[in-house]
Parts: structure tokens; C-alpha cells; sequence
């Protein structure tokens, strides 16, 4: 029982210490995980989508952009339908989240 007690205090003493360590250390996060991918060149820019969808039923144009919230580093796709005539927006849907990967140096 012990030696059970001992190990579990081992391992939260280990956890504690990385925890430590990749908070305080500047680039030790970028050394070991690696660094997150770039960000597309087309950030904050609305285009026009030509994918599938309901827009051409519905006589809207589907637009697309990728927004990045610098105060919490998210990257999320944000779609919105906009009328052809009068380039009224007529719904937009939620945001969704993209994941970026990292990238070992």
C-alpha cells in the first residue's frame, strides 16, 4: 500500500513539474509539441463559395471566410448567405472551428 502511495505521488509530482515547465519556460512548447501550421492567406477576406449547398437553389450566394480571434487563437470558418440582387445578408450559419496542426521544427 505503501509503495502504491509512493508511486502516485511520483506521478503527480511529475505532472506538476512539466506543468511548470511548459507554462514558464518560453519555447519549450514549440520544442517539444512543435509549432501550429501557418495561417491561410486569406484571413478576414469573404469569398465567394461555388461549393455544393443550398445556395444556388435558393438564389443566394454562399460566401466564406476564416476569422482568427487573436485573443484566444482560434481559427474558425464563418459562412454566410447573402442575396444576389440587393446583397442583403439573409442567414449566416454558426461558426466552426478549425483545428490547426503542428508542425515539428
Amino acid at each position: 500500500m505503501f509503495y502504491l502511495f509512493l508511486v502516485l505521488v511520483g506521478i503527480a509530482g511529475i505532472g506538476i513539474y512539466v506543468l511548470f515547465i511548459f507554462n514558464l519556460v518560453p519555447g519549450v512548447q514549440q520544442e517539444r509539441l512543435g509549432v501550429l501550421e501557418p495561417l491561410p492567406e486569406d484571413v478576414g477576406k469573404w469569398k465567394p463559395d461555388d461549393g455544393t449547398g443550398s445556395s444556388g437553389s435558393d438564389g443566394l450566394l454562399r460566401e466564406t471566410r476564416h476569422y482568427f480571434y487573436e485573443a484566444t487563437g482560434k481559427l474558425v470558418l464563418q459562412v454566410r448567405y447573402k442575396n444576389r440582387e440587393t446583397g442583403e445578408i439573409v442567414r449566416v450559419e454558426a461558426d466552426e472551428p478549425v483545428k490547426r496542426r503542428r508542425i515539428r521544427v
